[in-house]
Formats: structure tokens, sequence, C-alpha cells
């Protein structure tokens, strides 16, 4: 009977291979070895024999204490996971007549949100007669592309979605 499958790396009796190679609990290579032996000897130091990497050839174990060595990979996955930033999408809603003044604390916001590292989503709302005059939209994304063109790379060039035109930035 197979014994169940336990995360993490495989040790001792789990090893499947016939012959590893051995690094002992100082880091010395101690060369390849029959796997029973090896066991044999890290029982001996009172430790684990841990497979490190199984797809060398031959894998390669180590002499180590199989709870420590889980409880350290732990610790580092979720160190990692803490560093980790989400990118969120954030967006800005315009019309295509839109005021000066108006478009310069818009574009704050823009540069703001791209400086966090988010994507920043600008949807332009047509309503009415303005949909008789897309130029006007394409001609603002266009200068919301050449004004961010430092900071960000357009990731989806605008397009028109029933009555708003969106185009998607992202962080260089």
């Amino acid at each position: 009977m197979q014994p169940p499958v336990k995360s993490g790396p495989r040790y001792d009796n789990l090893i499947q291979s016939d012959k590893v190679r051995v690094i002992d609990e100082n880091g010395e290579n101690l060369g390849v070895m029959y796997t029973r032996e090896a066991i044999e000897q890290a029982a001996d130091v009172g430790l684990n024999l841990v497979e490190i990497s199984p797809n060398a050839d031959p894998p390669v174990a180590k002499f180590l204490d199989v709870g420590k060595y889980r409880y350290e990979a732990q610790k580092k996955a979720n160190a990692a996971r803490k560093t980790q930033k989400t990118q969120d999408i954030k967006e800005i809603k315009m019309r295509p007549n839109i005021d000066d003044h108006d478009y310069d604390v818009k574009m704050r916001s823009v540069t703001k949100f791209i400086g966090e590292g988010d994507k920043v989503k600008m949807t332009l709302r047509f309503r009415g007669r303005e949909m008789a005059h897309q130029e006007l939209g394409i001609e603002l994304l266009r200068r919301v592309q050449d004004d961010v063109t430092e900071i960000a790379k357009v990731e989806a060039f605008p397009r028109l979605e029933g009555r708003q035109m969106v185009m998607v930035l992202a962080p260089k």
C-alpha cells in the first residue's frame, strides 16, 4: 500500500529513487549513494534525508530536520505573499467636451494611479448628439496618451463600446 501523498518535499522512505546525491548537515557533498544507506546515515545524526531537487539525475538529498524545513519554507512563502503588489484597475470617466481645468484634475489622478502601479481605464462617455462627433473623443484620448507617454503605455487602444469609448493605460 502506497503512503498518502503529503505536501512538501519527499523524505526518508518516501524518496522513490534507488540512488541519491547526498549533502550532509554541514553542506558537504558526500557523493552518490544508495538511498537506504543515506537514510541510515541521516538517522545516525538524528536528522531526515530530504529530497531537495527531485528532477536532477540522480536526485539531490540533504540531511535536514523535515519539520524545521517545512516551517522555513512556509515562512518564506508568507513573506513573499506579504510583499507582493496586486495591480488594480482604476477608472477615470470623461466627456468629449471636457474643460481644460477639469482635464488637468483628471490627469493628476491618472498620474497618481499610474505612479502607484495601477492600471487606468479611461472611459469617454458620449451623450445625445455627441455620438456624431466621435473624432473629438479620439482626439481627447490621443491627448491623454501624449500627456502620459513618459510614465505609461497604452495597453488597449481606444475602441467604441456602445455609447462609450474605452482605453486602458498601464505603467511602464
